[in-house]
């Protein structure tokens, strides 16, 4: 979140939030320099809250944000059960230390995994792998096993999730 202390990167987001998906459109509704609208995004897109395609488009990773304030929320009580046994053996530091060889295991961090997709959203194949880069370096096969244990379902070129629980920040 500290990305969004600068002016600039705070100016970019604020565009890609109300719709602009070029750092053209970006500068057209924001005024910013083209070098300053150029650093900002790049910035942002080092720091994981923003995809930038092969033709320029502009993508803000939305769930993003969510796994932040859940982040920022902390554990509420100290992990007692079986699953939150399984996290501590197999998450540090909001990564992956490796991929669970037994399902039960592997469906328990797969529900964490899970909970950076929200329901309702559309994800371009781009998107996901960028999401699910930031928990192993292995994106492709925690896909497969999103997709395998229906957390998430593809069609036409888009993801959604379709599976696990939901939980609100509060949570």
């Amino acid at each position: 979140m500290g990305l969004l202390a600068d002016h600039d990167r705070l100016v970019v987001v604020s565009c890609m939030v109300l719709g602009d998906s070029t750092v053209e459109a970006v500068i057209a509704r924001s005024g910013l320099e083209l070098k300053a609208a150029h650093d900002a995004v790049g910035r942002l897109a080092s720091g994981g809250l923003v995809i930038v395609g092969r033709d320029g488009t502009l993508v803000l990773l939305e769930a993003v944000f969510g796994a932040a304030a859940r982040a920022a929320a902390g554990p509420s009580e100290p992990a007692a059960n079986p699953a939150e046994r399984v996290i501590r053996t197999f998450v540090a530091d909001g990564r992956l230390k490796s991929i669970p060889t037994a399902r039960s295991k592997r469906v328990v961090v797969l529900e964490l995994i899970a909970q950076d997709f929200e329901p309702g959203l559309k994800y371009s194949e781009l998107e996901v792998n960028a999401i699910v880069g930031r928990w192993h370096d292995d994106y492709a096969a925690i896909r497969r096993y999103l997709i395998d244990e229906s957390f998430l379902d593809r069609g036409d070129g888009v993801y959604w999730r379709s599976g696990g629980a939901v939980h609100s920040i509060n949570d």
